[in-house]
């Protein structure tokens, strides 16, 4: 039969199969005691180690110092190291190998003294430069240590030619599983060649060896380093647990273990927790303390938590530090107390996954200092938990200043060591720019990469950092599918961002969503999520109906949950009620410190508006709202002050001024054009009024006109004063409409008289009630000069303005009243009683009564004169 090294991988259990295979190998290898054929060597073996491997006199002189080595053995046996290696030395002076091999297990195993494998390499060089019966003993066992770098400066090259050399010699220990562990991957000055290890692997595998068919199972499972073929992987997985389970019934708890292994969610034959639970228990029936742990470990993955906490807490109390990390880690959420004290053990006794959880545990919670002290410890060891931890405490400020330059330096180590929290952490700072300076690319780059490392969080991040489009683009439609995304893995933050997006933008209104992602966060609750939906409902946004109750109810949730925004939320929400006429609400969030509910409230107690008028109680409210920066409550009160504290006024209307207020700009320019509180400083005034009428304000491009008019503060300008007025009357003032149609009906102040536009102004003004648009239109009937003379229909318009109290138009026609009854000399209060009379009986009764009196010639020439005044 002519056998290749090709075929041994399908072939049948036989006798003598090793042998063949090891003869069929060493063709293959080419080069039994030369090292300058070694196909997989990528370099030359130094020549220092080169007599190594040269062929020579056997030196097989057991048989003649056969009985001094059984006496070491016996010394080395009895405790006696010493008189051990002085026998084999006595040995190696005169050049006998196998001497210089027992030296080298006996440095090596540190069974009868400290083991020493610098001192154990030395002896195993020497015993592998002279051939002898031992020379592949001592190959294999030195190639152990320079494989390690145990001992001796790690040397794949070297290790790859003594594994050689071992196979050569025929050891039959495990040379060819180490040899093919390194062309697996292959090494320094060795290149990989994993078909060639998976031959060398199946040779062994044929005889059932352990790590030969878990390393097959391993190569040709999903993501293997040979191609996958899941049949096969699983055949010598399941020879693999055969062989285990041999181990196992001989009480051996390693190989059960092992088992466990095989069942768990990343094992070879898949998961299947009962299993792996089966082998768990049987491991720590076996006394096995560490399974015991994993048991109980087991157990809580298996959400069997009663009999999972009582095994760990056995396995604890048993000293198992393991356990204790576990357990601890467990009870973090569920019994701090509890959970700290294991872990605290678990760190006295060095775990380090434990002082990460109990650092966690102590920074949220009583003692933040210790918990940082914790970490650092960890950090220290380079414990990427650890690092990514310290980088989210200093980069966050809530139980301390942030320092974020510190945070990013954990957060670089973190990310170096393949921490995907602290890779996602980075990102978020290299797109805020905190600790780092802004870079998008950088950020985008490290968001994905945590992304793909299972961080939902990092695609959350990114979508909302497309949908801001500040430091990345602005790319809405990939924002939403990368939030999504997070959404779907559950991330509660991207359902709030998302939902969010749908009812108030960037993304189109689907408020159906928008309401059910963000009912879906506040169940997992997220408060910033019932904040969203608060307020959503408040302004009724999104193609959301505005609907006040529903606001109040998510904030009241928002409140219950802690979300520090729910507070002005709901304030606000109270406000919008006090709006609607609800006073209480009002009144509550006045209380609550909301300046313009302050305010509001202050106004609805200065005009009596759903309470009783109180000047007094006005006066407070808008002083605590302007007290807490409300510049409306500052004009407002200000304004309320002029008359009883003129200084006070002036300042607070000068501050809600300057700080943009155009009621107290336009309060403070009328007062400064017309010397009213202050002193007269028309240039001043009109510095605070022109900029409101040329941003639209009619009262103030009213008033602007009126002083180009006078010439009051500036020079006087018919056309300019024309024009402004013209703005305020485009804007719909009817003081602007009733003046300039006045100035337009006269031709005064050197404006160019338009009869016509000017009445058509005037009536306009009067038909929307402004009742000096009626005065003016009465007089100029009656005089007949700028308009043809109507008498009775002057008097109709001065008797409704008279009825809106105008007092010219009042005094007008209790002057006619007077001069009718031949009571010229009367005083006007006299007349104003009589003129009070008739118009507070029925309005047409006054009007006849006016037009009997205009029926006399001598009370209508009164008239006239009295509407000429």
């Amino acid at each position: 039969m002519n056998t290749t090294p090709t075929d041994l991988t399908v072939l049948p259990h036989a006798s003598g199969l090793r042998l063949m295979a090891s003869a069929g190998l060493l063709v293959l290898l080419a080069g039994c005691a030369t090292t300058d054929s070694a196909p997989q060597a990528t370099s030359p073996l130094p020549e220092r180690y080169q007599a190594w491997f040269e062929d020579g006199q056997p030196r097989n002189l057991e048989w003649m110092h056969k009985q001094t080595v059984e006496k070491a053995d016996e010394a080395a046996a009895a405790g006696n190291p010493r008189e051990a290696i002085r026998l084999l030395t006595s040995l190696t002076d005169q050049g006998f190998p196998q001497a210089h091999y027992e030296l080298g297990k006996l440095y090596d195993q540190g069974e009868a003294m400290e083991r020493d494998p610098a001192r154990a390499a030395e002896h195993y060089a020497r015993a592998v430069r002279t051939p002898s019966y031992v020379r592949g003993h001592a190959a294999l066992n030195l190639a152990k240590l320079y494989r390690e770098g145990d001992g001796v400066e790690r040397n794949d090259l070297l290790a790859y030619h003594l594994l050689r050399l071992a196979l050569e010699e025929e050891v039959d220990r495990d040379e060819r599983v180490m040899l093919a562990e390194l062309l697996r991957e292959g090494g320094d000055g060795v290149s990989a060649d994993p078909e060639q290890a998976a031959r060398l692997y199946a040779i062994e595998a044929e005889q059932g060896q352990e790590e030969a068919l878990r390393a097959l199972a391993e190569a040709h499972a999903p993501g293997g380093w040979l191609d996958e073929r899941p049949e096969r992987a699983m055949d010598h997985a399941q020879r693999y647990a055969e062989a285990l389970q041999k181990r196992a019934a001989a009480g051996e708890t390693d190989a059960m273990r092992r088992l466990a292994g095989l069942h768990a969610p990343d094992g070879l034959l898949g998961d299947q927790p009962e299993q792996r639970l089966h082998w768990l228990r049987q491991a720590a029936e076996a006394g096995d303390e560490d399974a015991l742990g994993n048991a109980g470990g087991a157990l809580l993955d298996a959400g069997e938590t009663r009999q999972g906490i009582a095994m760990l807490e056995e396995a604890a109390r048993n000293g198992d530090v393991d356990a204790m990390t576990k357990l601890g880690g467990f009870l973090v959420d569920r019994r701090p107390g509890e959970a700290r004290q294991w872990l605290t053990r678990a760190a006295e006794q060095g775990s380090t996954d434990a002082r990460v959880h109990l650092g966690r545990l102590l920074i949220e919670g009583e003692d933040p200092r210790r918990g940082v002290a914790q970490l650092e410890e960890a950090a220290a060891q380079d414990h990427p938990l650890a690092l990514a931890s310290l980088g989210d405490f200093y980069m966050n400020d809530e139980l301390s200043p942030s320092q974020p330059f510190i945070a990013v330096d954990y957060l670089e180590r973190a990310h170096e060591l393949g921490h995907p929290w602290a890779t996602q952490q980075l990102g978020e700072a290299y797109l805020r720019g905190r600790g780092v300076t802004a870079d998008p690319r950088r950020a985008e780059t490290l968001l994905r990469q945590a992304a793909d490392q299972g961080q939902s969080g990092a695609l959350g991040l990114l979508g909302q950092a497309y949908l801001e489009g500040e430091t990345l683009p602005l790319h809405p439609s990939r924002g939403e599918q990368l939030l999504q995304a997070a959404a779907d893995a559950g991330e509660t933050s991207a359902m709030t961002a998302l939902g969010e997006a749908y009812l108030e933008g960037p993304l189109e209104a689907r408020p159906e969503r928008g309401v059910q992602l963000l009912q879906q966060a506040a169940q997992q609750g997220d408060g910033y999520a019932m904040v969203v939906l608060g307020r959503a409902y408040r302004k009724g946004e999104g193609g959301l109906p505005r609907d006040l109750d529903k606001a109040s109810q998510w904030l009241t949730r928002a409140r219950e949950a802690g979300h520090d925004a729910a507070d002005e939320a709901m304030t606000r929400v109270n406000r919008d009620r006090g709006a609607q006429g609800d006073i209480r609400a009002l009144i509550e969030a006045a209380e609550d410190g909301h300046p313009g509910a302050m305010a509001d409230l202050g106004r609805a107690f200065l005009e009596g508006q759903g309470v009783q008028q109180n000047r007094e109680h006005a006066r407070n409210w808008l002083t605590r709202a302007a007290n807490a920066g409300h510049n409306g409550a500052r004009a407002e009160l200000g304004e309320m002050l002029l008359d009883s504290d003129p200084e006070r006024a002036m300042t607070l209307l000068r501050t809600a001024a300057d700080a943009g207020n155009q009621g107290a700009r336009l309060t403070l320019g009328r007062a400064y054009l017309e010397g009213e509180h202050v002193a007269a400083d028309p240039e001043q005034g009109i510095a605070y009024l022109r900029p409101s009428a040329e941003a639209g304000n009619p009262y103030a491009a009213q008033l602007l006109g009126q002083a180009y008019l006078a010439g009051n503060g500036v020079e006087a300008d018919p056309q300019k004063a024309e024009q402004w007025l013209n703005r305020a009357v485009e804007s719909g003032d009817l003081s602007a409409r009733a003046s300039l149609g006045r100035v337009l009906l006269r031709g005064e102040n050197g404006v160019p008289r338009d009869g016509e536009r000017g009445r058509g102004l005037l009536e306009e003004a009067a038909d929307q009630g402004h009742a000096g648009a009626m005065a003016t239109l009465g007089r100029e009937y009656i005089r007949g000069e700028n308009l043809e003379q109507d008498v009775r229909q002057g008097a109709d318009y001065l008797l409704k303005a008279a009825e809106q109290g105008h007092p010219s138009a009042r005094l007008a026609l209790a002057k006619a009243y007077l001069a009718a009854n031949g009571l010229e000399n009367a005083s006007r209060e006299q007349a104003l009683v009589w003129l009070d009379g008739v118009m507070e009986g029925d309005s047409g009764m006054a009007l006849e009564t006016l037009h009997e009196l205009l029926s006399d010639e001598s009370a209508a020439e009164a008239l006239k004169v009295a509407a000429a005044d």
